[in-house]
């Protein structure tokens, strides 16, 4: 009998979940490190929060990181997390679902993280700030530096 290749499916969860999940989390306060949807949230919190609630339990606990986050030690430690743990996509059109990863020095390593609602939009967590869907300035676009979807559970 001859093997057959195995069927293609996209592997991520659906857009429509992952946007309605993370406006879910909108309102949340800024806590450093914490990740309870209501209760506090920093952006990494964010996108743990909306795996817990779509996919079960984290595949990774996330280590301890200062406020200043990839600065003070390990650069490339939030773009390796995600690409060990998220499905990448090319930098290209932002789309509904995007766990995007940005810089938040011009030439700094990733440290900030939303996720897309639209394609000028998303839902992110930062300091002094309750959870929020904001625009993407073009500020932020020139500081995209990776592109996930979540996987299929």
């Amino acid at each position: 009998m001859a093997e057959t290749a195995p069927e293609h499916r996209e592997p991520s969860v659906s857009p429509a979940a992952v946007v309605a999940c993370a406006r879910g989390w909108i309102g949340t306060p800024y806590r450093h490190q914490a990740s309870l949807r209501g209760v506090g949230c920093d952006c990494l919190g964010l996108v743990r929060g909306i795996w817990r609630e779509l996919l079960g339990p984290e595949p990774e606990p996330p280590p301890p990181y200062p406020r200043s986050w990839a600065e003070d030690g390990d650069a490339g430690l939030m773009i390796a997390a995600a690409r060990r743990n998220l499905v990448e996509r090319p930098i290209g059109p932002i789309a509904p679902g995007d766990v995007l990863l940005f810089r938040v020095r011009r030439d700094g390593p990733a440290r900030h993280a939303g996720v897309a609602t639209g394609p000028d939009a998303m839902v992110h967590a930062y300091d002094g700030h309750a959870v929020a869907e904001t625009p993407i300035p073009d500020t932020w676009r020139r500081r995209l530096v990776a592109r996930f979807v979540f996987p299929l559970p």
